[in-house]
């Protein structure tokens, strides 16, 4: 069994770092020491083979007590950093019968909470005798997917020895792109840095501190960490890999940080919370074209330029909604993708683009060049509604600089004249000082008015 084979691997590792949390650095030994403590506290409370929230972010208690809730065939449903409001309506969701949360100082609170099993697909998946795990969506799109995992095949890739690195816990331990991390640091024998908290400064202080390796990350966080210019204050030349995923990398960022970490492989990743994180590689550090590697675990279709995965990690199915699995097991991704030979580009979401009286505009493409105006922070490209064309492209910008709306108006449609058609050129303009993304670094879609 898979998490049987993460034990061990965890006992054989037992003299080395496993986990860096609060400056204060936890073995192997540590982490199993906490693993059977928790065991012990299942079996008391009687947890065993069911559904059990932990709420928190990550910590040796955390990630020790998820493994043993997976050893012990509970369904886990991870939470990190939602309202209380959030947390009572996902355990509804998932018919939560326990929920265990820990105090600063390790201290574990437990609350049972007795839903009764009543979801088809939760009961029908109990009778497997599997661990599983849930995930919800971001919800950006409408409301948060409840996804279940089976635990077995989920994890089964990380069979496969691969590079023991130190890598940091930047996406959230509910993410499917954190869970990734999380496993794949454990499995061969790397430790996993938790910065004090997810700003710039206190990742930077994180990798200098403790000589990470590896950033998983968000473009959107590298578009802050340059603008921040915080590589000057602090050493991170022990990096040798950022992946970046979960958005768009505009290609000009991109140029940007290979000139800044010319020594550290930039990679994109792919991953989607129903069919977790695929193989795949950058042709180059300085293309936004990948390659996803098909093999018996993972395989690739392209259906009216759409991408849709057929993954053995692939979820069991939606707790709250109607799954969208094709013929097959194929899922449709709601990526869309030009094919260039045996490669990909993504485009952006289908449900993000932009209808301009029949022509199709990706916010992300009009993004980048936006973004390479002077005096531009970030900007944000957005539909709004129009009577004649069925909408318009709109804009908003933070800018570095206060500026004259009309004088930047102005200069904006000469800087993107040669660069875009006509109907992609943003039409209204507005200046804000938003950010424009959310706790998981991730830029959030609008429609709307200026």
């Amino acid at each position: 069994m898979i998490i049987d084979e993460l034990r061990g691997k965890i006992i054989k590792y037992a003299a080395a770092q496993a986990m860096v949390w609060k400056d204060i650095c936890y073995s192997y030994h540590d982490i199993n020491v906490l693993i059977e403590k928790y065991s012990l506290v299942i079996k008391d409370r009687r947890m065993a083979g069911e559904s059990v929230a932990i709420i928190g972010d990550y910590s040796p208690y955390t990630v020790a007590l998820f493994i043993a809730l997976l050893q012990h065939g509970c369904v886990v449903l991870p939470l990190s950093n939602r309202s209380e409001y959030t947390v009572s309506e996902f355990c509804k969701v998932v018919e939560l019968q326990h929920s265990i949360q820990f105090e600063s100082d390790g201290k574990l609170i437990y609350s049972k909470i007795g839903h009764v099993q009543m979801n088809d697909l939760m009961i029908k998946f109990r009778k497997k005798n599997h661990p599983g795990v849930v995930i919800f969506s971001s919800g950006s799109t409408g409301v948060s997917k409840a996804i279940l995992h089976d635990a077995f095949p989920l994890l089964e890739k990380f069979r496969v020895n691969r590079k023991c690195v130190r890598a940091i816990s930047f996406l959230l331990f509910d993410h499917i792109g954190g869970i990734n991390t999380l496993f794949y640091t454990l499995f061969n024998g790397g430790c996993l840095v938790i910065p004090d908290d997810r700003s710039v400064i206190a990742v930077c202080q994180a990798i200098e501190r403790h000589k990470v390796e590896a950033l998983t990350t968000t473009p959107t966080f590298l578009n802050l960490l340059l603008l921040s210019q915080s590589t000057d204050s602090y050493c991170l030349e022990s990096l040798r890999v950022i992946n970046y995923g979960t958005e768009i990398m505009p290609e000009f960022l991109l140029l940007k940080l290979h000139d800044l970490f010319p020594e550290v492989r930039l990679s994109q990743a792919y991953g989607l919370s129903e069919v977790g994180v695929l193989p795949v590689r950058s042709i180059s550090p300085t293309s936004s074209l990948i390659k996803i590697d098909e093999s018996d675990e993972f395989n690739i279709r392209i259906c009216n330029g759409m991408l849709e995965v057929k993954s053995k990690s692939s979820m069991v199915g939606y707790l709250n909604c109607e799954n969208t699995m094709a013929d097959g097991g194929w899922f449709k991704t709601g990526d869309l993708v030009e094919e260039y030979g045996d490669c990909l580009k993504i485009l952006g979401r289908k449900s993000d683009i932009i209808n301009v009286g029949g022509s199709k505009v990706y916010p992300a493409e009009v993004e980048n060049v936006l973004r390479q105006i002077d005096n531009v922070e970030d900007v944000l490209v957005f539909p709004i509604s129009n009577l004649i064309t069925g909408n318009i492209v709109a804009a908003k910008f933070r800018l570095s600089e206060p500026e004259d709306l009309m004088s930047f108006h102005g200069r904006m449609i000469k800087f993107c004249k040669p660069k875009l058609s006509n109907y992609k050129i943003p039409q209204k303009i507005d200046f804000t000082s938003d950010i424009f993304h959310g706790e998981r670094f991730k830029k959030t879609r609008i429609t709307g008015v200026i």
